[in-house]
């Protein structure tokens, strides 16, 4: 236990009130977060020996070694706090949605005297009206640009009517998606009339917009205007396109998301379809971790509240597939998110549980297909590197490290470490070097440099479990050079490629192991091959970009072009400055001895 933490007294401590408790491990990692009615019972209740209580929450009892807890005022400020702690500190123990989105909704500023139409991540209670939520942040957009195109509505950020004559008609006047009122080119009036139009077609008045617009074609078509007639056509399709996946169920004209799940072992897939005043908008699915023993119930509870923690729509109704927890303290807590009385139903026939059977239907679907394309992943990933672990007989390769140099006859040379762990690219692991000691195109040494730099930089707060040089006999032996110098024990293996540069095989023991083209292990290797080649050469070709033939004076504190010029007209070569003492650095004009100290430790930093 905790120093100073005494388990009986704590427990003997703790009150009798609503609260939120965290269990933390002896690592202070918090593994659990949980709600209670009655802090003292709940607590008490992990610590009692209680029969099928399930083997996840037995295991989560060994590995707790302190616990601490917040009181609240009522059980729905638990659930709130509970919902903000999981998501803050995502605790292994706790079923977890895997998907942490936010969904696009469509803002019309009506509050405003000349409105615009608007692309939002958040609802807020600003006075404006909004549109979604929408699954699709692409569909947003092609309905706003459609908008544009139909009604002329604004999407500009001036303070109209204050602003109105400044400046000139932005472009979007000129293409006709916009009526200009910033230069007073239409009247309040007349553009309110236009929003008009535009929430009503919004609020699903499509069919009232398509009648228009094809007579409007008619009418062009008739004068022989086929330019404008085209224009009409091509907005009707456009009008089809955003709407025609908009299916009409007879659940009523609420809003609802309907929510249900198909599960195997530990994977569950949860769908929800929106429903938004009787046409189904769309749908989404999401990932839920969670132990075996959980029930349906209890999903689709954990669900509910991590959810809708994150969206900022909450409908009038959910229909679910299973009954769920808490139901009266959830209902209280979305309806205070709403604003309005929220609903949750767990219908048992009609119109709305077909609409369950169909939302089931499609995470069945969806996980199955997902089940396949996660054992595909495994086995391209983890599969792939417990293989290489396998065939060079070390105990893992988790974490893999690769090493390439690149350079243009020596000139700007830099070296790339790319990092892969459990088969994956890590990126935010990548690390890129300027070579400082070695002048010419030496691979050898430059790699030595590298290597050297890598290891003894306090920075670097991890070792990997296998080393691998792009390259044979040569830069394997380069780096166990290094690596019995600095006295570390890290298996290396070469990556070698054949006479048409590509990947053939591992160097390893000095013996060369060979493995099948289409192996998972033999994609995994190349991968890694080339990503450590493409990361070298894309940050070679960033520093030729910025100058054509770049010195390595220029990593120098103190040095500018001055200061560069002076040291090449008279060493003449880099190779030189290199080797120069304090004093002979002191010689060049305009070298002080500060400067020339600091030259002289840039060269001799890894010495």
């Amino acid at each position: 236990m905790k120093d100073g933490f005494d388990l009986k007294e704590e427990l003997k401590k703790m009150p009798d009130l609503p609260g939120v408790y965290l269990m933390h491990s002896k690592t202070d990692e918090i593994i659990y977060v949980g709600k209670a009615v009655n802090l003292k019972r709940r607590v008490s209740s992990y610590f009692r020996k209680i029969n099928n209580r399930g083997p996840k929450i037995e295991k989560m009892i060994t590995l707790i070694d302190y616990f601490e807890y917040i009181v609240t005022d009522s059980e729905l400020e638990a659930l709130v706090l509970e919902n903000n702690l999981i998501k803050e500190h995502r605790p292994k123990y706790n079923t977890m949605l895997k998907d942490d989105k936010s969904y696009p909704f469509m803002k019309v500023t009506v509050q405003e005297d000349f409105p615009r139409v608007l692309f939002a991540r958040q609802m807020k209670r600003d006075g404006a009206k909004y549109f979604g939520p929408y699954t699709s942040a692409g569909a947003v957009k092609d309905t706003i640009e459609l908008v544009k195109k139909l009604y002329g509505i604004r999407t500009c950020n001036k303070l109209l009517p204050r602003e109105i004559g400044n400046g000139r008609p932005c472009l979007y006047y000129q293409m006709k998606q916009c009526a200009a009122p910033c230069q007073g080119y239409i009247s309040k009036e007349e553009y309110a009339k236009r929003v008009e139009k535009l929430l009503g077609f919004l609020n699903g008045e499509y069919k009232k917009v398509i009648t228009e617009l094809q007579q409007k074609m008619k009418e062009k078509a008739a004068e022989l205007d086929f330019e404008e007639a085209a224009q009409y056509r091509d907005l009707i399709d456009s009008v089809q396109h955003v709407t025609g996946s908009q299916r009409v169920v007879k659940t009523g004209g609420i809003d609802r998301d309907v929510i249900a799940m198909a599960r195997k072992d530990k994977e569950t897939v949860v769908s929800v379809f929106f429903v938004r005043d009787g046409k189904l908008l769309g749908r989404e699915h999401f990932h839920v971790e969670h132990s075996e023993e959980d029930s349906g119930n209890q999903i689709i509870s954990t669900f509910i509240k991590q959810y809708y923690n994150g969206t900022p729509f909450v409908p009038n109704e959910l229909l679910t597939e299973f009954l769920v927890e808490d139901q009266e303290l959830l209902e209280e807590w979305l309806s205070k998110r709403r604003g309005g009385r929220v609903h949750i139903v767990t219908p048992q026939k009609g119109e709305k549980h077909k609409m369950i059977d169909l939302a089931r239907e499609n995470a069945r679907v969806v996980l199955s297909r997902d089940l396949e394309k996660i054992k595909r992943e495994e086995a391209r990933t983890v599969g792939a590197a417990h293989e290489i672990a396998r065939m060079l007989g070390i105990s893992c390769a988790d974490r893999m490290e690769a090493f390439d140099i690149s350079n243009t006859s020596g000139y700007q040379s830099v070296a790339s470490m790319v990092v892969f762990e459990k088969g994956r690219a890590k990126k935010n692991a990548y690390r890129k070097f300027k070579l400082r000691t070695v002048t010419g195109p030496d691979d050898y040494k430059s790699m030595e440099e590298v290597l050297t730099r890598r290891f003894t930089d306090e920075r670097f707060d991890v070792y990997p479990d296998l080393i691998m040089m792009d390259g044979g006999r040569g830069q394997v032996n380069v780096a166990l050079r290094v690596l019995e110098k600095l006295q570390l024990d890290i298996p290396v293996a070469g990556m070698v490629k054949d006479d048409n540069h590509r990947t053939r095989g591992l160097y390893f023991n000095n013996e060369e192991i060979t493995f099948p083209a289409n192996s998972e292990v033999f994609g995994m290797i190349t991968r890694l091959q080339d990503e450590a080649h493409r990361f070298a050469i894309t940050y070679h070709k960033q520093l030729r970009g910025k100058e054509q033939v770049h010195s390595i004076l220029d990593d120098i504190r103190g040095i500018g072009p001055a200061r560069r010029k002076a040291l090449m007209q008279h060493f003449k070569e880099i190779g030189k400055i290199k080797d120069a003492s304090v004093e002979e650095l002191m010689e060049v004009n305009g070298i002080t001895q500060q400067t020339a100290e600091s030259i002289y430790r840039f060269f001799h930093a890894e010495e």
